[in-house]
């Protein structure tokens, strides 16, 4: 996975694509993932059917450290909560939430 800037001056992911049609989603980073990765969003091309839970593992393969924190990240597709199942369609948008301290 190659991060670049295109068009719309965000980075992009660009995976390998398995043979077959492609999405692009967008990716928002939050608190610590935002602190691990460096990025507030990110232009990711995923295989169409893939899932959350492909999305988070080539984020993973990207961002190594982000597994410290996957056991305990919430997702959101489309600003609403979601599982590691649900399938990414074109243009949606995945938030990566960690858990938020503060005092």
């Amino acid at each position: 996975m190659e991060v670049k800037t295109e068009g719309d001056n965000l980075p992009t992911a660009t995976p390998v694509v398995k043979d077959g049609p492609s999405v692009q989603i967008k990716v928002l980073f939050f608190a610590k993932a935002r602190d691990i990765t460096g990025l507030t969003e990110l232009s990711m091309e995923v295989s169409s059917g893939s899932t959350t839970q492909d999305c988070l593992n080539e984020l993973v393969a990207k961002f190594p450290s982000l597994d410290e924190i996957r056991h305990c990240i919430v997702l959101a597709l489309n600003e609403e909560y979601t599982t590691e199942s649900a399938v990414v369609k074109d243009k949606d948008e995945l938030a990566i939430i960690p858990p938020i301290s503060g005092g």
